[in-house]
Parts: structure tokens; C-alpha cells; sequence
């Protein structure tokens, strides 16, 4: 804050504007069984593969621009390889470079033009529970199909969910680091935060550091509830919902795919005014994490915290 020593140019100067990221772009897993993921996420998420030659598998969510949303590696041990946010431009992707670093980010790369499929421009750190993190700009984009309201295919990444020991700090270092913004908490252990102008992009839960699961924005509940036939018609049955959340007021219901990491279907995610929406704390009860409470399992059914040997160690694509 100024003072009455300040000199006129201080006092007029303009006033720091947070660089932000502004959405998700994909998120990037190590796999045992290449083909047996690939094959769920095409047959039964309803993905769409995108052409490599790189011996790595990309598929898309049909509605979204995005070129790719899920990245599909073949390795010894299940880990995350990298989960890549998008920003508006070079400058801003330059402005968070030096924010991850004040904050306590660990560089993998410096910014330049990244050399993975759809190029682009941006840079790798380690966050500070050791994922490799991605920030991107300016890569290619894919034409969204159109999806009818019902129609039971992803129409973008809604969200993910982590898991850190220290999960208060954590949330500070995102707020320092990539310009997140708290929109709400579940008493004192779950955040959520945003990066748009939707509730929120991820959330974090205490525990050994590990991704907890990705969600998937559909055309409405019908469009869930067709999946949810789909799946199960599969042999890939719900292990939590359908339910609704109160943070955020979604609707929701949980899978496993063969390699046991957990995905969401969701809709009705709510939108805030991200100027003036205030947080606020929700009570934990069964009622606030599932307003309804008349679907299959609950937390108690989702998979365990599990290590991550992806953790400070970054891929080398």
C-alpha cells in the first residue's frame, strides 16, 4: 500500500491484474493395458480417437474444441503424465511462468513451442505435490460436433479432482500460481475452485497427493442417464449416483475404466458471477453431497487414494 512518502508516479501506477489460466485442455495417463483403456473410452465413454503416429493414443470430447482431452500412454506402473490448462495468449502464458515460480512451482520447461500433437506454446512445472502440470496457448482445435439435448455422449471436460496432504495450502498455491479463484468449501476438507465463469474446474480432498477423477460435462440428465444404460449394459456399472452435488448444484454419477481410474458424467453445473459471487461453506452431510441420496454407493464406493509414481517425475513427452 502507498504511503504519504510515495511519489505521484507510484501512486498513479497500474494496478497488478493476476494472470489466470481459463480452462482445462486434457489430462495425460500412463496405462498398463493401452488397448483395454482405449477401447472404453471409444466404445463405452464415447470418445473420439484423434490420428497420431506418435504411438500414443489422444481421444476427444465430441462437443468441445479442445483437440484432444484425454492423452493415453503405455507404462509399467498407472501414473498421470500431465494435466495441461489453457491461457488466453503468449504474454499470459509468460505472466504465469512467473507466477508458478513465486508461488513455489518447480519449472519442468521454460516457455516455447511445444512439440506434442496440436504444438502450441507454453511451458511444464511441478505443482507442490509434484504433478507435472501443463500451461498452453495458441494449439490446434478440432470442429465440436453439435450435440441434441439427451444425446448421451461428453460434450467437454467439466472438471478434476485431487487429493494432497496438505490440501489448504494447496489451494493457496493455486490461487498464487495459475490465478484460481475459491468458490465454495464442505466444511473445512473440500475445496473448489474456478477458473471460468463456472462454479468450478477442480476440487481437492485431503490425502496422499493422487488424482481422485476427471468429469465430463453432457447434454443433461437424460443424456447421463442413457449413458448410464450404455455403460452398464458393458459391464461398467455406476459405483456412485446418480445423484446431485450442492456445490455447485451438478448432477453426477462416477465409473471405473479398466485401468481403475475414476470418471464422472455430469450436467447442470452451476454458472457464477465471477466478480461478485461470494464463497460460502457448506455443512458435510449425506443430504449435501447428494441431495437426492436414492442412487447406487456413495463416497465410501469411490477407489482409495493410491501413489502416484508419475509424482516429480515428468514424462518425456
Amino acid at each position: 500500500m502507498a504511503n504519504s512518502t510515495s511519489s505521484t508516479s507510484d501512486q498513479s501506477a497500474t494496478p497488478h491484474v493476476q494472470a489466470r489460466v481459463n480452462d482445462i485442455r486434457f489430462v495425460g495417463y500412463g496405462v498398463q493395458d493401452l488397448e483395454a483403456e482405449k477401447n472404453f473410452y471409444i466404445d463405452a465413454w464415447k470418445l473420439v480417437e484423434v490420428p497420431s503416429d506418435d504411438g500414443l493414443v489422444y481421444l476427444a470430447a465430441p462437443g468441445s474444441s479442445t483437440q484432444y482431452c484425454v492423452r493415453l500412454r503405455q507404462t509399467d506402473e498407472p501414473r498421470i503424465d500431465v494435466i495441461s490448462w489453457a491461457a488466453k495468449d503468449e504474454a499470459e502464458v509468460d505472466a504465469l511462468f512467473e507466477q508458478v515460480k513465486a508461488a513455489g512451482g518447480k519449472p519442468v520447461t521454460e516457455p516455447g513451442a511445444l512439440t506434442g500433437l496440436g504444438g502450441g506454446y507454453g511451458f511444464r512445472f511441478f505443482d507442490i505435490s509434484g504433478f507435472t502440470i501443463e500451461v498452453a496457448t495458441g494449439f490446434e482445435r478440432r470442429e465440436p460436433e453439435i450435440l441434441a439435448d439427451g444425446e448421451p455422449r461428453p460434450e467437454k471436460i467439466s472438471h478434476v479432482v485431487f487429493h494432497a496432504p496438505d490440501h489448504k495450502q494447496w489451494v493457496k498455491f493455486y490461487e498464487a500460481a495459475l490465478g484460481f479463484k475459491v468458490s465454495d468449501w464442505l466444511g473445512d476438507f473440500m475445496c473448489f475452485l474456478r477458473c471460468n465463469e463456472w462454479h468450478h474446474r477442480m476440487a481437492v480432498v485431503p490425502g496422499p497427493p493422487t488424482f481422485n477423477h476427471i468429469a465430463y460435462d453432457m447434454p443433461g440428465v437424460d443424456a447421463i442417464m442413457k449413458g448410464l444404460k450404455r455403460l452398464r449394459s458393458m459391464d461398467h456399472d455406476v459405483v456412485w449416483g446418480v445423484g446431485r452435488h450442492t456445490a455447485g448444484n451438478n448432477i453426477f454419477s462416477y465409473y471405473l475404466t479398466p485401468g481403475g481410474w475414476a470418471v464422472e458424467y455430469t450436467s447442470d453445473l452451476e454458472k457464477v458471477d465471477d466478480a461478485t459471487w461470494e464463497a460460502k461453506v457448506h455443512q458435510p452431510s449425506l443430504e449435501t453431497m447428494d441431495q437426492w441420496g436414492v442412487g447406487i454407493g456413495g463416497p465410501q464406493t469411490m477407489p482409495q487414494p493410491k501413489p502416484d509414481t508419475g509424482l516429480f517425475n515428468a514424462p518425456e513427452v
